[in-house]
């Protein structure tokens, strides 16, 4: 009698509790079916991650249809398509899919490499993609850096180029006109890279802080100042190679050198690290630093935080300083670590593209350094590439510009692919500060 009583109690209990609840799942375990709704709604919804993926896949899927009717053998092929349709498709599907497959070979792993080195061949090949990719992606991480930290107080820091030469200028001239034991050389050439950085980027804080000039007219015009007195100092008999009639700086001491961090044949150096480093010690000081808390106030509301008792002036100040830190350090890790020298053009495409990183990472280092160690691999599989199917390496550029065009427009990625507009607080707002800001 107990044991019918006990179980009719059971079955009571059961009854009065209900059907599960959708966070345990029918089976009773907790989690279960909460996890699954929890990835199916991130998925359907156009949040930052999802329109990011989406807009990568967009743009490869454009940059492939640019490769194969850009190649006069696909063209020929379509011009048959009534008469041949299957060759036509597979002609335009070889040609993309073989400039792509050269791209990854480039940038992650050569299967070649891989089975070369399993009978005898040398292991670092098999290593050398990664290896590029990361030596491509340090001055992107480092530079967009500098205009993701400047975002994020309502800066629009332009003028990374600029900060770049400043830094590779005082790490270049350390390099070839002071004499210092191994390692220490090193390290003070890549000090005086950041010192340099600072001085351009702290002097476009200092005027916005004293006179109101907005930062975008000043880091302009401070990327054409720089490049003009480059090519200045190059010009002097202090700054240039003997016996050079090209406007092109000493090499710098071989103790000077970023070493190697997997042996000389592989070209990934020790300035990764310092990127790398960078990033985190930037997440540091924006997240768990006073200072950070009130370059992300200013960034949010000048206003309010100025009635808190913050002086955004100090604080302009103060981020640009950081960020132009950051970018001579990317100009120090290109000197010290690849080309050895300043030459005029050693800048690069770096103004553009640390813009580029720090919007695709929603300015935060950590989406930074992924965006940057993106396109570091596709400038890195874009040139081998262009050596194996002559795709122009250009086509790299194209698809770096749809991605952002893509993520820059979360609207157009919703509708395309139906997704569901995100709940509030799902994405983080990226803002930099207009005019009158």
């Amino acid at each position: 009698m107990s044991s019918e009583l006990a179980d009719q109690a059971e079955e009571t209990a059961k009854s009065e509790d209900g059907p599960p609840s959708p966070a345990t799942g029918g089976d009773g375990r907790p989690g279960a079916r909460g996890f699954t709704e929890a990835l199916l709604d991130a998925v359907t919804s156009g949040n930052t991650v999802t329109v990011t993926v989406l807009a990568f896949l967009c743009a490869i899927f454009l940059g492939g249809l640019i490769i194969a009717f850009t190649n006069t053998t696909v063209l020929h092929a379509w011009g048959n398509l009534f008469s041949a349709p299957g060759k036509a498709f597979a002609t335009a599907w070889d040609t993309a899919a073989g400039a792509y497959v050269a791209m990854f070979e480039g940038a992650i792993v050569n299967p070649h490499a891989v089975s070369a080195a399993f009978h005898g061949g040398p292991v670092s090949t098999v290593f050398n993609p990664l290896s590029e990719t990361a030596v491509n992606a340090t001055p992107i991480i480092l530079t967009g850096l500098a205009v993701a930290v400047a975002f994020r107080a309502g800066l629009f820091n332009i003028g990374a180029a600029s900060q770049f030469i400043g830094g590779a200028m005082i790490a270049g001239w350390i390099g070839f006109a002071v004499h210092l034991p191994f390692i220490l050389h090193a390290a003070v050439a890549v000090a005086g890279g950041l010192v340099g950085g600072a001085v351009v980027g702290g002097a476009v804080g200092f005027l916005k802080a004293r006179t109101g000039a907005h930062e975008v007219i000043v880091t302009i015009m401070s990327n054409y100042v720089m490049e003009y007195l480059l090519l200045y100092l190059l010009g002097l008999t202090a700054f240039r190679r003997p016996g050079n009639p090209n406007p092109i700086s000493p090499p710098i001491a071989t103790n000077a050198v970023l070493p190697h961090l997997f042996g000389s044949t592989l070209r990934v150096n020790v300035g990764f690290l310092i990127a790398l480093a960078a990033a985190a010690a930037v997440w540091w000081v924006l997240n768990r630093t006073t200072i950070g808390f009130e370059l992300r106030t200013v960034g949010s509301n000048p206003r309010a935080a100025r009635s808190a008792g913050m002086s955004p002036e100090r604080t302009w100040i103060v981020v640009m300083l950081l960020a132009g830190a950051l970018a001579g350090l990317a100009g120090a890790a290109v000197v010290q670590g690849t080309n050895f020298n300043v030459a005029p053009q050693i800048y690069g495409t770096y103004t553009v593209d640390s813009i580029t990183v720090a919007l695709l990472g929603r300015a935060s280092p950590t989406g930074t350094v992924l965006a940057s160690l993106l396109f570091g691999a596709l400038r890195a599989g874009g040139v081998t590439m262009q050596a194996s199917t002559q795709v122009p390496v250009d086509i790299v550029t194209v698809i770096e510009a749809l991605i952002v065009l893509f993520v820059a427009a979360p609207p157009l990625m919703r509708a395309v692919f139906r997704l569901r507009e995100p709940r509030a607080g799902g994405g983080e707002q990226l803002e930099a500060r207009g005019w009158g800001g």
